[in-house]
C-alpha cells in the first residue's frame, strides 16, 4: 500500500485524509489569513501617514513660494537724497558744519541731494573759515533777523540762523540762486548764481575767491546750538 503525496491512505481505491491533516489545512489557513490581514492593516497606515506628510509639505511649500507676474521689474533704491532719514533734530543733535549746511537745506524746502550740500559747505567756508564757522552764530554771514544789515549780525542759535538763512534765499531776492537750489543737480551751477546775487559786493570774484577743494567736517560746541 502506497501513501500519496498529502500522507492519505487508499480504502477501496479512494484517497481518504486525515482529520489531521484537515485540521493543520485549516489551520495554515487560518495563519495565512492573519499574517494577510497584518500587513494591509500596516500598509494603509503607513500611506495615510505618508500622505498626512505630504499634505504637510505642500502647505510649507505654498507658504514659501512668492509668485511674481511675468514683466514685473525690480525696485530701485535711489541715494541721491537724505530727506527719507533726515529731520532737524536729527541735524542739531549732530552739531557739525554738515549737519547746519543740510539744516539750511531743509529749512528751505529744497532737495537735500549731495550737489546742494557740496554747494552750501563750500559757500559757508567762504565766509567763514572751517575751523571757526560757527562764528557770532552765522556761518553765512546774512543779514537778515541777525540785527546786522552788512551781514555781521549774529543769532542766538544756529538752529535760528539756518531759518534766517533758508528764508532769505527763498525771499525773492535772490531768485536764481533759489532755482538752483530747487534743481539741486549742480553745486557749481548754485555757485555761479551767488557769485551773480548781490549777497557779498565781492561776488567772490566771480569764482576767483572760491575754492572747490574737498571740505572738512568739523563739530560746533553745544552751546552755539542751544544745548
Amino acid at each position: 500500500m502506497r501513501r500519496d503525496r498529502h500522507g492519505g491512505a487508499i480504502r477501496g481505491g479512494r484517497s481518504v485524509r486525515r482529520p489531521f491533516g484537515v485540521l493543520a489545512a485549516i489551520a495554515v489557513f487560518g495563519l495565512t489569513a492573519t499574517v494577510a490581514v497584518a500587513p494591509l492593516t500596516n500598509l494603509e497606515t503607513i500611506r495615510a501617514a505618508a500622505a498626512d506628510g505630504l499634505a504637510r509639505d505642500s502647505v510649507a511649500a505654498a507658504a514659501q513660494r512668492l509668485s511674481v507676474e511675468p514683466g514685473t521689474e525690480s525696485a530701485s533704491l535711489s541715494t541721491e537724497s537724505y530727506v527719507a532719514s533726515t529731520g532737524p533734530e536729527t541735524l542739531i543733535d549732530g552739531g557739525t558744519n554738515l549737519d547746519w549746511a543740510k539744516l539750511v537745506i531743509v529749512e528751505g524746502g529744497w532737495p537735500l541731494t549731495d550737489e546742494n550740500v557740496t554747494f552750501m559747505m563750500r559757500w559757508m567756508r567762504q565766509e567763514n573759515g572751517a575751523d571757526n564757522w560757527w562764528n557770532r552764530n552765522n556761518p553765512l554771514n546774512n543779514g537778515q533777523g541777525s540785527g546786522g544789515g552788512s551781514g555781521l549780525g549774529s543769532y542766538v542759535t544756529l538752529v535760528e540762523a539756518a531759518y534766517y538763512a533758508a528764508e532769505n534765499l527763498r525771499s525773492g531776492r535772490y531768485p536764481a540762486v533759489d532755482a538752483a537750489l530747487a534743481e539741486g543737480d549742480s553745486a557749481d551751477a548754485t555757485a555761479q548764481a551767488i557769485w551773480a546775487s548781490p549777497w557779498a559786493s565781492s561776488h567772490y570774484g566771480y569764482g576767483t575767491h572760491w575754492s572747490s577743494r574737498p571740505y572738512d567736517v568739523i563739530e560746533a560746541p553745544a552751546s552755539a546750538w542751544g544745548r
